[in-house]
């Protein structure tokens, strides 16, 4: 009998519990019981992914893909504006959401099953993977959600780099980037994209506009001392001086309230779900169930590495949430659904596709 891992579970539900404390200080509020909600909602959904095991949910991997795109084009024409992005989508009675983070997880499902036994070499290497990648990158970068865009990049680039794309490849388009960046990508960039880029060279250039969010969040995370505040006691916080505190800057609460302690605290326990995610795909017998478990990885690994970045002011503010942490329904559902999934590969791991 093939034995699960038995820490990841306490990982994750340590990481939720570190995270609930957090919004409930951030969102005392309406917020904090729909998250409980979601949360509910999202531990239906994991259930129902661990008793499906890993067969169904691999086959299922096109039809999933396929309603992805849908739900994105869906969103061009019946979508939603919030905070400048057509992203949201409401069916009927249903509650909002956003397609984005769905099709995060159906890239990773779908890559997984495009690059088995299919190495990335010469251009026709390439033709499936990039025709997997593409749409839905370009159909989120469109809406404009370029914090969502980056992460369905950042996953589908690792997904190849661990099939083998050369580094070269790499170099080439990173250089064919920053060449077109100033004549292509500038123009294109919607005016708050290139609002954010510019305060973070230098947020102290408009500390009551572009910069305000960053100089706040650095303010907050550097009074918190060793120890911090107390719970519901950040006065950067509790007063409002930080935007998005329960969502995009929710990490500055926990470190204004909790301490430098409570702040290494998160990190590290991201630290331990990473280091179980890498061992899990390398106990994985086959390479589809190790591109899932990494590409998982990446899902959550970038969008925190990002976050953290943006309000410590290493990364310009790109409205990606922290994983598990931030509130917000879709993310926490993909989130926990995309962890069930790397637990069920994992478990299931002796079986074939």
């Amino acid at each position: 009998m093939v034995r699960a891992d038995p820490g990841f579970p306490v990982v994750v539900l340590a990481l939720l519990g570190l995270g609930l404390g957090t919004l409930r200080s951030a969102a005392p509020g309406d917020e904090f019981v729909r998250q409980l909600v979601f949360l509910g909602v999202a531990a239906v959904a994991v259930a129902v992914v661990v008793a499906l095991g890993k067969r169904r949910i691999v086959r299922a991997a096109p039809y999933l893909y396929g309603t992805s795109i849908a739900l994105l084009l869906l969103v061009k024409v019946a979508g939603t504006t919030v905070n400048g992005a057509q992203s949201w989508l409401y069916l009927g009675p249903l509650p909002g959401f956003q397609p984005s983070e769905f099709a995060k997880l159906a890239l990773i499902l779908a890559l997984a099953a495009a690059l088995h036994d299919r190495p990335v070499q010469g251009p026709r290497g390439y033709l499936r993977p990039l025709a997997l990648m593409v749409p839905p990158t370009l159909l989120v970068l469109t809406e404009p959600d370029l914090g969502g865009a980056l992460v369905i990049a950042a996953v589908g680039g690792t997904m190849l780099l661990l099939r083998g794309l050369p580094w070269r490849h790499v170099a080439a388009a990173a250089l064919l980037f920053t060449v077109a960046f100033p004549s292509v990508v500038w123009p294109n960039l919607e005016p708050h994209q290139r609002t954010r880029l510019v305060s973070f060279l230098d947020p102290a250039a408009d500390p009551q506009g572009s910069g305000y969010q960053v100089i706040q969040s650095t303010i907050a995370i550097g009074s918190g001392g060793l120890t911090g505040k107390g719970w519901g006691e950040g006065t950067q916080s509790q007063l409002g001086f930080i935007p998005y505190r329960h969502t995009d800057f929710i990490f500055p609460v926990l470190a204004e309230e909790g301490g430098f302690l409570a702040a290494v605290t998160l990190l590290v326990l991201y630290g331990l779900l990473f280091w179980r995610l890498v061992a899990m795909a390398s106990e994985c017998i086959y390479e589809r169930d190790q591109f899932v478990i990494m590409g998982v990885l990446t899902l959550i690994g970038f969008q925190v590495a990002v976050n953290v970045g943006v309000t410590l002011g290493l990364a310009p503010v790109t409205g990606i949430t922290l994983p598990l942490v931030s509130y917000g329904g879709t993310s926490l559902l993909t989130t926990l659904v995309a962890l069930g999934l790397a637990f069920v590969v994992h478990r299931d791991r002796y079986a074939d596709w």
